[in-house]
C-alpha cells in the first residue's frame, strides 16, 4: 500500500502504541514524542519519494511529443523510469521491502536517540514496527471501504475530491481508527 502523507500521523501513532503495548519494550519518553519522530522518519521518506515522482513527471513532460507519437502508455513508462531512477533517490519501491527498511531506521532512531530500551534482539523490535506497517495497510483497505459507503450512504451527495467531501473523510476515518485503537 502506498502511503499518503496526511497517513504519516495516523501510522506513527499505530507504530507508538504497538511500542507502548510491547511487553519487552521499555519507553524512555512518552508516546506522542515518540509518534513524532517516528512520522518525521515516514515524512522523509515519503518526500523522497515525492521528489523523485516530480522528476519522472518533468521527463515525460520533456519527451510528451514522442510519447504520443509513440502511443507509449504513460503510466507504464512513468513506472518504469521510476523504477529505473529510485536506486539513485534512495526510494526502495517494494512495499514490503520499504517499510522493513523503515522498520530499521525508526528502531535505530528510537534507540539511537534514548527513546526506547529492550533486552531482545533487534529483530524482534523491528517486527513490533514491520507488523503495525502491515497491520496499518490491512487496516486502511477495510477502514477506507467503510468510510467510503458511510458517506455514500448519507442523505447529502458528496462529490469524491471535493473539500466537503475530503473533510468528512478524514473525520470519519479518524473514528474508525479510533475505534480500532490506532490512534
Amino acid at each position: 500500500m502506498r502511503l499518503k502523507p496526511q497517513q504519516s500521523g495516523y501510522l506513527a501513532s499505530k507504530i507508538a502504541i504497538d511500542l507502548v503495548n510491547s511487553p519487552f519494550i521499555k519507553l524512555l519518553k512518552n508516546k506522542d514524542t515518540i509518534a513524532l519522530k517516528i512520522q518525521e522518519l515516514i515524512d522523509e521518506n515519503l518526500k523522497q519519494e515525492r521528489v523523485l515522482d516530480e522528476h519522472v513527471k518533468e521527463i515525460l513532460e520533456d519527451n510528451h511529443d514522442e510519447i504520443e507519437f509513440q502511443h507509449i502508455d504513460e503510466r507504464q513508462l512513468f513506472f518504469m523510469i521510476k523504477k529505473k531512477l529510485a536506486p539513485e533517490y534512495n526510494v526502495i519501491i517494494n512495499y514490503d521491502d520499504r517499510y522493513n527498511d523503515l522498520s530499521h531506521k525508526i528502531l535505530d532512531e528510537l534507540y539511537e536517540n534514548y527513546m526506547i530500551d529492550y533486552k531482545v534482539s533487534d529483530n524482534k523490535v523491528k517486527n513490533v514496527i514491520f507488523r503495525a506497517f502491515k497491520d496499518f495497510a490491512k487496516a486502511y483497505n477495510e477502514i477506507d471501504e467503510i468510510v467510503y459507503n458511510k458517506i455514500m450512504n448519507m442523505e447529502k451527495d458528496y462529490i469524491p475530491g471535493t473539500p466537503e467531501y475530503e473533510l468528512i473523510y478524514e473525520r470519519l476515518y479518524e473514528y474508525e481508527l479510533r475505534k480500532r485503537g490506532m490512534i
